[in-house]
């Protein structure tokens, strides 16, 4: 199914609309049958267009995944797309790796489970098998953005303007090996992790939240990928970054942030946001 001139209208303009950290209405107000396949098209045609002025892919975000939070969004399933060099970083200083947000629109703040993949991910591997080709975990933080005012939207919507991705800040990568892979499978499967805002606990995640886990979470998105227009294989050296474990807050700049997380052996996140 090729693209219609009108869904590559919808492209065109979500670039420009994002770089000039504008705001429209949701596609979905003035066409109630643009819907999921269509809205990937667009995303794959934003993709061209972001590889064509000399951006590269890096990976994936994989976003509403926290089903604790979809009633609130009224999106109630998953949805992901591209991370690019432009917008991912490791944070490797001590203490905040600092970060200007004054381009993004309306920008919430995520913790997040990363991983780097080490060999190519397929449709159809078990969690276990999609984590013997994973050798790096790492907390992080996704900053997302909504060109819809007041973040109200449909879940294509949000897939056609980047799956709501701003940004991904995460420290650097845990190793699994072989020899620490199974306990590995356990404890992303029952972790927990604090958020918080200026030094204050602001929520509180827990691994299960996140579809049942992040690995659960990764496995949705390689299962659904090859359906939409997005197909492409996630790739060694790449990092996909799993879906929010607690809510997803607004946040300003002159703002510290800092996860406390519980049950797994990796480096807390922190973060200061600059206009």
């Amino acid at each position: 199914m090729q693209i219609s001139d009108g869904d590559r209208n919808h492209a065109a303009a979500l670039l420009k609309i994002v770089g000039d950290a504008g705001s429209c209405a949701p596609i979905t107000d003035g066409d109630k049958a643009f819907g999921l396949a269509r809205a990937y098209q667009v995303s794959a045609e934003i993709r061209a267009a972001r590889i064509a002025r000399g951006e590269t892919p890096r990976g994936w975000k994989i976003g509403f995944t926290n089903r604790t939070i979809w009633d609130e969004y009224d999106v109630h399933a998953p949805i992901w797309g591209p991370v690019y060099d432009t917008t991912l970083a490791e944070a490797t200083a001590q203490g905040a790796a600092e970060t200007a947000i004054g381009h993004l629109v309306e920008p919430r703040i995520e913790p997040e489970i990363v991983f780097r993949i080490a060999a190519p991910l397929e449709a159809g591997l078990s969690e276990a098998q999609l984590l013997e080709r994973i050798d790096g975990v790492a907390l992080g933080f996704e900053i997302v953005q909504s060109v819809y005012p007041d973040w109200r939207f449909q879940a294509a919507d949000t897939v056609a303007a980047f799956a709501l991705h701003g940004l991904l800040r995460h420290r650097p990568f845990t190793a699994i090996t072989s020899a620490n892979r199974a306990e590995w499978l356990g404890l992303l499967s029952s972790f927990t992790l604090d958020l918080h805002r200026n030094g204050e606990r602001v929520d509180s995640g827990r691994a299960e939240n996140v579809l049942g886990g992040p690995l659960s979470a990764l496995k949705a998105m390689v299962d659904g990928l090859p359906d939409t227009a997005l197909a492409s294989t996630v790739g060694a050296g790449e990092v996909v970054t799993t879906g929010t474990l607690t809510r997803a807050f607004p946040v300003a700049p002159g703002e510290s942030w800092e996860t406390r997380v519980g049950g797994l052996p990796l480096a807390d996140m922190a973060i200061s946001f600059t206009r």
